[in-house]
């Protein structure tokens, strides 16, 4: 009978996050796979936790993977930590998860920290829907393609970024995004933990007098419905009424219905449409 797949969150700052659950697990366990063996066993020691560790990262998560897969097969149970954090997410760790469901293993989740979910609570902005980015990729083209992606994106967008890198990724998101309302924060759980509201122009600014220092995530406002309507309103107004009328005719649609659905667009009444109609 092969044995289970423990994804285990870890602190992301604060010792005191990790649960009992977690604790008891990564001490029962046969093997520990962690990203970094070096900054693991600092937890593992905190926790007086002996069970033998290995490495699993992203420069060996192919073959690495195959290696665990082949010992779970075994029987042996195995539980998978991230630096800090839930792995899998914007981790090496979804591989590991693809390979062992692909071989017909348990795979199952021990719920706690999670650094992008603990920022959107701390932000402020919408929170029922929302997208994770991670960290933006460093290749020109296809950074280009996701912040475009995300100009139009109405949902709330969360971002990782290294301090080095912070005052480029918010000139990038003010000349794609425009001014957004955007939530910085540091140091997660830590003693010096900050929540920064403000907006992309405002931390702009204050970064370029103040130098960033630790890891941030940034909370990003999605567009709003509004703003999405007051273009599709501009686009439609480009065209004659009459040629906007016939568009939706040409798509099957009765002159009447066409009228309306035209009136919808343009942010006037039906009665309006059909007195611009008879003028031409």
């Amino acid at each position: 009978m092969s044995g289970t797949l423990y994804l285990c969150a870890t602190p992301i700052g604060n010792l005191e996050d990790m649960t009992f659950r977690a604790v008891r697990v990564l001490k029962e366990v046969d093997l520990i796979a962690a990203e970094d063996t070096r900054n693991s066993i600092k937890l593992l020691n905190h926790f007086e936790i002996k069970t033998p560790m290995t490495s699993y990262h992203e420069h060996n998560k192919i073959e690495k993977a195959k290696v665990l897969v082949d010992m779970l097969l075994e029987g042996k149970e195995i539980a998978l930590i991230t630096d800090a954090g839930t792995p899998v997410i914007s981790d090496p760790g979804e591989e590991l998860v693809r390979q062992a469901y692909e071989a017909g293993i348990t795979v199952t989740s021990l719920p706690g920290c999670c650094a992008c979910v603990t920022a959107l609570t701390l932000s402020g902005l919408p929170t029922r829907r929302f997208s994770f980015e991670a960290f933006l990729p460093q290749e020109k083209k296809e950074q280009a393609r996701i912040l475009e992606e995300m100009k139009e994106e109405t949902r709330t967008m969360i971002v990782y970024e290294a301090p080095h890198r912070l005052l480029k990724t918010l000139k990038l998101l003010l000349e794609t995004l425009g001014n957004r309302r955007l939530t910085i924060c540091r140091e997660l759980t830590k003693k010096h933990e900050t929540v920064f509201l403000t907006t992309i122009a405002e931390a702009l600014l204050h970064y370029g007098e103040e130098e960033p220092r630790g890891e941030c995530v940034l909370v990003i406002e999605g567009k709003s419905f509004q703003e999405i309507e007051k273009q599709s309103q501009a686009m439609w107004m480009e065209m004659e009424i009459t040629e906007h009328v016939a568009y939706y005719m040409e798509q099957g649609l009765e002159k009447k219905e066409a009228m309306k659905k035209a009136a919808a667009d343009r942010g006037m009444t039906k009665r309006e449409v059909y007195q611009a109609l008879i003028q031409k």
